[in-house]
C-alpha cells in the first residue's frame, strides 16, 4: 500500500533505517512522522524534517510531579503512536519521572539534580500538578523541599516547561473554591519563565509529543495563545469538531439518558455538555488509541481543559448559561424549530416555483 507520505519518507530513508534497526517498523515510522505533521497541520513536505529531527540528539527531560492525581503520567503510559517504549528510549532522554524511573530516594533526586546543573538552559521540564502557594508552599513537599523551591530552580533552569494537565496549567482541581492550599499553576507560581500550557484532566500524550517533536524539528516552541495554549491542540473548541455538531446545527438535541436521540447519537448540549466553552482537539485525536472519545461514548463534555471549570462549568449536567460570543442560549431551543420553519418556507416556495412555471409553460 503506498501512502501520500511514502516519497516524503523516502528522502529520509536513512533514518528510517536507524530506527529500523531499534525494531521500529518502516510502516510505523511512518505512521509516526505522518501522525505528527498532521497533528501539528504541517504539510507531508515537512515530514522528512520531522524524521530528521527525532533521530538526532535526544532531549534531556525531567518530570516533576506536585499536586496532582498522577492521571497525566498514566496519560502517558497509554501511549500508542508511538508508545510510551519508544518515547522515552527513541524520542527523548527522560531522567527523572517518579512514578517510572528505577532509582529511589536520595539517588532519585540526585538524578534530577545532575540534569538541571549540567544541562543547564538545554533540558525541557514537564510539570504535572498544581503548585501550592499558601503557608510558604507546606502542602506539596519532595525530599524535604517544598513544590515551588523545586519549580523555581528547575523550571528557571530549563530551556522551557510543558505543562501537562489541568493542574499544572492553571490551578485544577486543587485550586476549586475555597482553594485551601493557594494551589496555582505553574506560569503563576514561577513568572517570567517559557513555558507551554497543555491542559486538560487529563492530556492528550500526543499533544504532548507533538509539542516536543515541533521543538526538535523548528528549534520553536508551536505559536500558542494569550493562555500559552499551542493553537494546533487547543485553537479551537470542542463543539467545533465534535461529531454531534450536526444534530446540534439541526435541533436534535438528547432530552433524558437513553432517550431515543440518546441512543441515534443526538447533540448532548441540553444534558449539560460545555463543548462550545472547551478548546480541546479531543474529537480529532481521540483517546485509548484513537479509538473514542467521551461525547463519541455518549457523555457530554465537562470542559476538563477549560480554565476553573469545577467552578465556572459545574454542574457538569446542568445547561451551560449563556456564553459570549456564541448565543447558545438564546438560540439552542429556538433552532430546531427555526430550521423545520425555514424548511417548511422552501417548500412553499419551492412549489410555488413549481406553479409559476408549469403556468408559463401551459
Amino acid at each position: 500500500m503506498k501512502f501520500p507520505s511514502d516519497d516524503a519518507l523516502n528522502e529520509a530513508s536513512e533514518t528510517v533505517e536507524i530506527f529500523g534497526q531499534k525494531g521500529v517498523s518502516r510502516r510505523d515510522f511512518m505512521k509516526f512522522c505522518t501522525g505528527m505533521a498532521a497533528i501539528l497541520a504541517l504539510p507531508a513536505t515537512f515530514i522528512p524534517k520531522i524524521a530528521e529531527a527525532v533521530s538526532g540528539q535526544k532531549p534531556y527531560v525531567v518530570w516533576l510531579e506536585f499536586q496532582d492525581c498522577a492521571g497525566d503520567s498514566e496519560s502517558m503510559l497509554r501511549a500508542s503512536k508511538p508508545t510510551i517504549a519508544s518515547i522515552v528510549l527513541d524520542v527523548i532522554s527522560l531522567e527523572y519521572h517518579e512514578t517510572i524511573m528505577a532509582p529511589s530516594g536520595k539517588n532519585a533526586e540526585k538524578s534530577l539534580m545532575d540534569v538541571v546543573n549540567n544541562q543547564k538552559g538545554k533540558y525541557i521540564a514537564i510539570v504535572e500538578g498544581a503548585i501550592p502557594l499558601k503557608d510558604g508552599g507546606v502542602y506539596c513537599c519532595i525530599g524535604g523541599r517544598s513544590a515551588i523551591d523545586i519549580a523555581k530552580e528547575v523550571c528557571g533552569n530549563a530551556a522551557f516547561t510543558i505543562n501537562v494537565g489541568s493542574c499544572s496549567s492553571w490551578g485544577g482541581i486543587a485550586s476549586a473554591k475555597p482553594n485551601p492550599t493557594g494551589a496555582v499553576g505553574v506560569g503563576e507560581a514561577v513568572p517570567g519563565i517559557t513555558y507551554v500550557n497543555l491542559p486538560g484532566c487529563p492530556m492528550n500524550v500526543e499533544n504532548v509529543t507533538a509539542t516536543i517533536v515541533h521543538y526538535l524539528t523548528f528549534g520553536t516552541l508551536p505559536s500558542v495563545d494569550e493562555k500559552h495554549r499551542p493553537y494546533f491542540a487547543h485553537g479551537k473548541t470542542v463543539h467545533d469538531n465534535c461529531e454531534r455538531r450536526a444534530h446540534y446545527d439541526a435541533g436534535q438535541f438528547v432530552r433524558q439518558w437513553g432517550d431515543e436521540g440518546h441512543r441515534q447519537g443526538w447533540c448532548l448540549y441540553e444534558m449539560g455538555c460545555k463543548g462550545p466553552v472547551a478548546h480541546f482537539n479531543c474529537p480529532s485525536i481521540r483517546w485509548n488509541g484513537a479509538t473514542s472519545w467521551p461525547v463519541q461514548g455518549g457523555h457530554g463534555c465537562i470542559a476538563c481543559a477549560a480554565d476553573h471549570n469545577w467552578d465556572e462549568a459545574y454542574p457538569f449536567y446542568s445547561r451551560l448559561p449563556n456564553v459570549p460570543g456564541f448565543g447558545i442560549e438564546s438560540t439552542a431551543d429556538k433552532i430546531g424549530a427555526g430550521l423545520a420553519a425555514a424548511t417548511a418556507a422552501g417548500l412553499v416556495l419551492h412549489g410555488v416555483g413549481r406553479a409559476i412555471s408549469s403556468k408559463k409553460e401551459e
